[in-house]
């Protein structure tokens, strides 16, 4: 059986508590990996902040080092999908997917770690300051504390450690315990790019772990993506020292009449169903013109029903397991109560062990929870709307606003909803799903604070100084 260590001060610690490693499409146990309590904790933050002090990179050196790390994930890249495949259940087709987009993730980081600037001041047209010159500069946060989640266990870590390392701080990292050899997958990775083992650290555990990480001092910022409910923890522990918080979603698309649909049909299905719906912007709902809702919705069924089912190793399988059989029985239990109260299955509604099968519902309805809280699972509700103003309002009844979707022909529209819907993010002819990693990816109200995409996270890692001068005369 595998143990696996917390990596503290270039060192490989034990403590003796386990916590078990699941391969989530069988459920044997494949490895075990040690729990951090508050001394190791400390330990690993210590051990950052004397790195932060004592091992600073110059810009290009990080550059060197986030690109060679690109090289070698693409390299890797079979290994860590199998690796990936494994732990956290999602299909190699995803894992390749989300391969491909760490390596841009680090080319991006390394980019930005040499475009790290600030600005000149105009201190000359304040009367009295004809003197002086003023000007700001970026300077690093010193330890960034990373948080980071199952569903996305390779470049979600990735999207926290690389641009921390290309704004010069030093990191501690706890991966989630469910997925913590593709974390490991990037330290690996990051060790043999030439980065100073003591400019990272990784610790494991629950909510022990967490608290102590949490109520250090020594951790100048916090980046964190998971559900709302600990984003909240999160935020209420770390006082006064700022936060960057990725959160939840209840992601919805909005389809007018005049859609093409052989266009959309197949890029919602995807959208829905990519890593069995664990995505926090997956598409959940999806809010059609009553003209064309039952159309669109036995179009939906008939595409997923291609999709293959079953173990994630299979390079053929399209959705794989849950992440725990508890997940799987509460999306069936959700599905059968939105059918108990009115909803209609037209694929799916079944599961076997940890495997929910990608379901298509109709007749749903905006108070079943289905369809007004997250499910996080691969389930996918059609709702009719009458009139344009009454979907962007249905799409806006909801505490969530990660990002969301619109497929229509009508210019008017489509900017409309660009200016209405209440969201971080809108993608026009697309679903809630899309995001490519340059960009600033974040949401409001309940879906977070801040932005990720590296030149963002970059921002939110570093403080403003401002550098004033006095020219004696």
């Amino acid at each position: 059986m595998k143990e696996i260590g917390l990596f503290i001060q270039g060192e490989w610690i034990k403590t003796g508590k386990l916590i078990p490693v699941t391969n989530k499409f069988t459920g044997g146990v494949i490895a075990q990996v040690h729990e951090a309590g508050q001394r190791e904790v400390d330990q690993a933050v210590q051990a950052a902040r004397r790195a932060f002090k004592q091992n600073a990179l110059t810009p290009y050196q990080r550059y060197e080092i986030l690109l060679k790390a690109s090289q070698i994930t693409e390299k890797r890249k079979k290994d860590i999908a199998e690796v990936m495949a494994v732990e956290s259940g999602i299909t190699l087709k995803d894992a390749y997917g989300e391969i491909a987009r760490a390596v841009q993730t680090f080319i991006l980081s390394a980019e930005e770690s040499k475009r790290i600037t600030g600005e000149v001041l105009p201190v000359k047209a304040n009367p009295g300051m004809e003197n002086r010159l003023a000007f700001t500069i970026q300077v690093p946060v010193g330890v960034v504390g990373a948080i980071t989640p199952f569903n996305a266990p390779f470049n979600n870590v990735i999207h926290k450690v690389a641009p921390a390392i290309a704004a010069g701080n030093a990191v501690v990292l706890k991966p989630s315990t469910a997925t913590p050899q593709s974390a490991l997958e990037v330290l690996s990775i990051l060790l043999d790019a030439g980065n100073p083992k003591e400019l990272i650290q990784v610790i494991f555990g629950e909510i022990e772990t967490g608290e102590a990480m949490l109520t250090h001092p020594g951790i100048n910022f916090y980046t964190f993506t998971g559900s709302t409910r600990v984003g909240e923890v999160v935020k209420t522990k770390t006082g006064l020292r700022r936060v960057a918080l990725e959160l939840g979603n209840n992601s919805a698309t909005i389809v007018c009449e005049d859609a093409n649909l052989d266009v959309a049909v197949p890029i919602m299905v995807r959208a829905a169903f990519r890593k069995a719906g664990q995505v926090c912007v997956s598409l959940q709902r999806v809010y059609a013109h009553q003209s064309i809702a039952k159309e669109l919705a036995n179009r939906l069924a008939r595409e997923v029903e291609k999709f293959k089912v079953g173990n994630p190793l299979d390079p053929d399988t399209d959705i794989g397991p849950m992440i725990s059989l508890k997940k799987a029985i509460e999306v069936e239990q959700w599905v059968n109560e939105a059918v108990s109260t009115g909803a209609k299955v037209l694929t799916g509604g079944k599961r076997e062990g940890v495997i929910y099968y990608p379901t298509v519902l109709t007749n749903a309805k905006q108070e079943m929870r289905i369809v007004c809280e997250e499910v996080f699972g691969p389930v996918l509700s059609v709702v009719p709307y009458k009139d344009f103003s009454q979907a962007i309002d249905l799409v806006n009844d909801s505490p969530y606003g990660l990002q969301a979707g619109i497929f229509t022909n009508d210019i008017n529209k489509a900017m409309i909803a660009a200016e209405k819907i209440e969201v971080g993010g809108l993608n026009i002819n697309d679903t809630s799903n899309t995001r490519f990693d340059a960009m600033p990816y974040g949401g409001v109200k309940f879906s977070g604070i801040g932005r990720e995409g590296p030149k963002y996270a970059i921002a939110e890692m570093t403080e403003t100084k401002i550098i004033q001068m006095n020219i004696l005369r």
